[in-house]
């Protein structure tokens, strides 16, 4: 007897995102005072963020469907942060409570629009075994999994495994900075990083594009399939079993740089998730960033698809020398 083939739920994430939630506090300064030093605020306000929630936002509002997998406190942050991430179509299904605060993160913006960020992991430090069991029901039909490290390492790992077995795409935001497991080299399919991040994890120093290609091929090396290093005003450089290219940034008048790198994650997942190209996805990040940089906050300032149809057109890459 032929059996009927499984039939696709339409409504099933594309990309899964396991990871933090925070309050953002910001407060934006003249400039970052002095030790001792008392300075003069502009404004403060407060913002939903946490770079996993961050990137699921970036994600949705370029059209792909996004589930969240994390946890918060049982407060108030906690309730708007599930509920913005529910305005934006994201299932919050599996985002469970933890006997914590919910995350917050603690930014400063000077007038060059820079920021320093100072994190206290409140529930997300309570992410494990039970958050990637949830993952698991999460990961079958899910083209891509978002990882970052605001969340515990180990949970980080398990997360990849869970993936990797279900022949889903990880996709890896290495920040905060810290060194990876040697078993999670080889588990990363996208691996997306900074300047600071990169010099960190390669031994490379980077400060323009031809050093940012020797650290994304020593890091290339050390596993992942495809390594996006991103540089702000001065593009993005990939390196790939194709060699080495160099994407040239928008000029925008930046404001706020906080989720610039989240935002361009998650455009360019939800480009991925519509199996356009990695180029193409790097072209619709760098745009999202652009946008997301001329705005204030976090997940206030990450651009819907339509706020992107004025832009211009991202330049096609120069290919870079091989080392």
């Amino acid at each position: 007897m032929q059996t009927s083939p499984m039939k696709l739920d339409p409504d099933a994430p594309e990309v899964v995102v396991f990871g933090s939630l925070n309050m953002d506090l910001v407060v934006r300064v003249p400039r970052a005072p002095d030790a001792g030093e008392t300075l003069q605020a502009h404004s403060f306000m407060s913002n939903p963020g946490g770079k996993g929630a961050n990137q699921a936002v970036a994600c949705a509002r370029q059209g792909a469907r996004v589930a969240m997998v994390g946890r918060v406190g049982d407060d108030a942050f906690g309730l708007a942060l599930k509920a913005a991430l529910a305005a934006d179509g994201i299932s919050i299904e599996d985002i469970a409570t933890a006997p914590a605060s919910t995350g917050t993160a603690l930014i400063m913006v000077d007038d060059d629009a820079q920021n320093r960020i100072a994190i206290v992991p409140g529930a997300n430090a309570f992410m494990g075994t039970e958050d990637v069991q949830r993952l698991s029901a999460r990961i079958a039909p899910a083209r891509l999994l978002l990882l970052q490290f605001e969340v515990p390492m180990q949970a980080v790992l398990e997360a990849a495994v869970i993936a990797q077995a279900g022949g889903c795409k990880v996709v890896l935001n290495p920040a905060p900075a810290q060194a990876l497991p040697d078993r999670l080299w080889s588990m990363v399919g996208i691996l997306v990083l900074n300047e600071s991040e990169a010099g960190l994890l390669s031994g490379v120093p980077v400060g323009d594009p031809a050093s940012a290609v020797r650290a994304a091929d020593a890091l290339y090396r050390r596993g992942p399939a495809q390594v996006i290093l991103t540089m702000g005003a001065d593009g993005v450089v990939v390196r790939d079993a194709t060699g080495c290219r160099h994407f040239r940034a928008l000029a925008v008048d930046a404001v706020d740089t906080t989720a610039a790198g989240d935002t361009f994650i998650g455009a360019m997942c939800a480009a991925l998730a519509r199996n356009e190209g990695l180029d193409a996805g790097i072209a619709l990040g760098i745009q999202a960033a652009a946008v997301c940089v001329t705005r204030q906050g976090a997940q206030a300032s990450i651009p819907q698809r339509r706020d992107l149809l004025a832009l211009p057109a991202v330049e096609a890459p120069v290919t870079l020398p091989a080392l």
